[in-house]
């Protein structure tokens, strides 16, 4: 009977000392990504340099949920089982279907988020430079990438471990990209900034045909927030930096997943509960307070569709449904129409969002 309790208590040790190590490596390999850092620019062949004031153009934003989220898919952090793409085949397959419908909309800017590089879900494809490339592209499109967070390994759930994550933003543009940089966002400090991990938005400079810029945001704000300050921090500062850029005389305007409902009332307008969701709370429009700074949540009244569903199971009827993807505009940006685009959420548990404008002269 000794000999059990010893034998028992030396597993116990061995196990608890292995997750000590795990829990030391997970915060020992934590760091955040370098602040105000300078972006690369990937320059098409030719194209249009510059944009031009009182002419249509269409921009796309879409999370495209790292290429894994297809209808039947329920993400575990999220309350689903899988943990990982269905596959490396299906994956590749998703990342085509996705590529193919933001190509179809013939958008002029196009904002994506959660898109992968190097990244255990995502079987380590490169998913920038498969959207980068695919066949349907426009080749005279800039480009340029910025890496919002990196994860250490993941071992959960046990039966497939979410393994170490590398994903980013990836912006596209038929106008000629001047340069870009990284900002990083206010992130939590303590146990729970592992599961948020960092976050940024990146802002590319197009140059405009009277000597201004169009400064284009892309960002993805966080979801995992343990009392919504960060949340709230993170929003101040990309309204307070728009609107330096706005008061320096240039157009601005930033699109992606704000994570919180943009239309105050998804639950209601889409029929469902939005009870118990902490995360899906209406955006604090008190904070646009004082700013020449425009909210526009997609919405056809005639037609509304969600941009996002909870990814807690494979999509289905009563599913929590909300928009959460949307633009900002500076007043000096008149939008002539904005909507979400239906896709039934066959390739991501995001639907593309698309905002028609002109830049006033």
């Amino acid at each position: 009977m000794k000999r059990v309790l010893k034998i028992a208590g030396i597993l116990l040790l061995a196990v608890l000392a292995a997750v000590l190590c795990y829990v030391g490596y997970v915060f020992g390999t934590y760091s955040r990504i370098e602040d105000n850092q300078e972006l690369s620019v990937t320059h098409g062949s030719s194209g249009v340099q510059t944009a031009e004031p009182e002419t249509d153009y269409k921009i796309l934003s879409w999370n495209i949920g790292f290429g894994a989220y297809e209808e039947d898919f329920g993400f575990f952090m999220d309350g689903g089982t899988e943990s990982r793409a269905w596959s490396r085949d299906r994956l590749k397959k998703n990342l085509d279907a996705i590529g193919e419908t933001a190509a179809a909309q013939d958008a002029d800017l196009m904002l994506l988020q959660e898109v992968d590089f190097d990244s255990d879900r995502s079987y380590h494809v490169d998913e920038a430079l498969k959207l980068r490339t695919f066949d349907g592209l426009d080749v005279s499109t800039d480009s340029v990438f910025a890496v919002n967070y990196h994860s250490a390994y993941l071992f959960y759930p046990i039966t497939q471990p979410h393994g170490a994550s590398k994903s980013g933003l990836l912006t596209m543009s038929k106008l000629g990209i001047r340069s870009a940089v990284r900002r990083s966002l206010p992130v939590e400090t303590g146990v729970t900034k592992i599961l948020d991990l960092d976050r940024c938005y990146s802002v590319t400079r197009i140059p405009v045909s009277n000597g201004k810029e169009l400064c284009l945001y892309n960002l993805h704000l966080s979801a995992y927030t343990s009392d919504g300050k960060i949340a709230d921090e993170q929003l101040e500062l990309l309204l307070s930096d728009m609107q330096a850029e706005f008061e320096a005389g240039n157009y601005v305007i930033g699109g992606g997943d704000f994570n919180k409902d943009l239309l105050g009332n998804s639950g209601e307008i889409f029929g469902v509960s939005t009870e118990g969701y902490t995360w899906a709370q209406p955006i604090k429009t008190e904070l646009f307070e004082g700013k020449n700074l425009t909210l526009v949540a997609p919405l056809d009244e005639n037609d509304p569709q969600p941009s996002c569903r909870n990814a807690d199971a494979p999509y289905h009827e009563g599913q929590l449904l909300l928009t959460v993807d949307g633009f900002l505009v500076s007043d000096n940006v008149t939008v002539t129409g904005s909507l979400v685009y239906d896709t039934g959420f066959a390739y991501s548990d995001h639907q593309p969002v698309v905002m028609t404008f002109t830049l006033e002269p």
